[in-house]
């Protein structure tokens, strides 16, 4: 019973391990936050 997890275990990392990788989806939604302006109020 023993032999038969290992084995199983074995099977599913070389599996795992050869499976088709997908390409990491990067979502760019720009700037979160305005960025303040110099308006001159303090001199």
């Amino acid at each position: 019973m023993r032999t038969i997890a290992i084995v199983a275990l074995v099977a599913l990392t070389t599996v795992a391990a050869c499976a088709k990788k997908e390409e990491p989806v990067v979502v760019d939604s720009g700037a979160v936050t305005v960025e303040p302006t110099y308006t001159g109020k303090y001199k």
